[in-house]
């Protein structure tokens, strides 16, 4: 692969991450969902590693995600430095360094999915993207945790 096409795919790489916090922080689900192939996957884990969730497919994102936001809600993103390869063409592999800031209003309800009312987040995405019919989407994303405070 040509370096100019290496670099144009890391380039729509960073475009779609971005575009994924981006809807996420303005809480447009319909659209991030959109970012993920029919059957991409999203799995954040806790600081111990473990799988905090796992959704599967566009519909269960979404709907998963989207009941993290609501009226109220406060999401903040950043995406930091980026490590992107490029397996071919139509196939890439990223690590992105990110922190994510949710907070809930006062007497938000807590959950088992959402057990705190401030959440500041540290860690990586680790993605895996695919072309599509021309367009860049994510295949599987999982989030890792280096600290989570929470705070009520």
């Amino acid at each position: 692969m040509e370096t100019l096409e290496r670099l144009r795919v890391i380039e729509d790489v960073r475009r779609l991450m971005a575009r994924y916090v981006r809807y996420a922080d303005h809480q447009r689900w319909d659209d991030l969902a959109a970012l993920f192939t029919q059957d991409g996957t999203f799995t954040p884990h806790k600081v111990d590693g473990s799988v905090w969730l796992r959704m599967n497919g566009q519909d269960e994102i979404k709907a998963t995600v989207g009941s993290s936001g609501g009226p109220g809600v406060t999401l903040v993103h950043h995406l930091f430095s980026d490590e992107i390869d490029v397996d071919s063409p139509t196939s890439a592999h990223g690590v992105f360094a990110m922190e994510d800031i949710v907070t809930r209003p006062e007497g938000a309800e807590l959950s088992d999915t959402v057990p705190f009312r401030v959440m500041h987040g540290f860690g990586h995405y680790h993605g895996h993207f695919v072309n599509e019919d021309g367009q860049w989407r994510i295949k599987e994303l999982k989030q890792t945790r280096t600290r989570l405070d929470f705070s009520d």
